[in-house]
């Protein structure tokens, strides 16, 4: 019998990764597909709308990564103890996805001078804004981004950072001891721990 959820994405970290990681959290069975670069031409028209990370879950595919990660996070009670605690949640969550966007711009961008261009506002403005910020936050909530405790805000982060370290080329975290004590939580929760043990490190 197949696991009850399903998962494509390619084999690397990026948008599939916070996915992983709440499912392990939760200790969800699911298939962790990782699809080939080569098949993902024909795979691409069976997604909904052209794009993974896709979660197939009770018979339907479901798609856009940030809403997979929220519902799955009300099925493992890692959500908000009310509307308000959600919404601070929620706005965690998009300022992470547009601190990788920003640094994404940087890592896809293919014309040279434009891409030094950007680097000098990226890393000179951008990267320290947002850490500065995220930061605080994380030590204003003692080493958790909302509410002083563990919410997918925090597994979403941890998701994520990898991917944005290797977009970035270098550990942004380095300098950012509240957001380090994020990670740290994250990391240490077992299931959570096992699953980042025995992972592949592809980005």
């Amino acid at each position: 019998m197949s696991p009850p959820y399903k998962l494509s994405y390619f084999n690397i970290m990026g948008l599939g990764e916070p996915i992983r990681i709440i499912l392990s959290y939760g200790n969800l069975d699911f298939e962790d597909c990782r699809i080939p670069k080569e098949n993902w031409p024909t795979v691409k028209p069976n997604t909904p709308f052209g794009q993974v990370p896709t979660l197939e879950h009770n018979g339907r595919m479901f798609h856009q990564s940030v809403a997979i990660c929220r519902y799955l996070a009300k099925q493992v009670k890692l959500v908000g103890k009310d509307d308000v605690e959600d919404l601070d949640i929620d706005a965690a969550v998009d300022t992470v996805n547009d601190f990788r966007t920003k640094v994404g711009k940087y890592h896809y961008e293919t014309d040279d001078t434009a891409k030094d261009a950007y680097g000098k506002t990226l890393f000179g403005e951008i990267i320290p804004f947002y850490l500065e910020k995220l930061d605080n936050q994380a030590k204003e909530n003692g080493g958790y981004l909302v509410g002083g405790k563990l919410t997918w805000a925090d597994l979403f982060f941890v998701g994520l950072i990898d991917y944005i370290n290797f977009m970035a080329k270098k550990d942004l975290l380095a300098n950012a001891p509240n957001l380090l004590k994020v990670k740290e939580h994250v990391a240490k929760e077992p299931n959570v721990k096992k699953y980042l043990e025995s992972r592949p490190t592809n980005h």
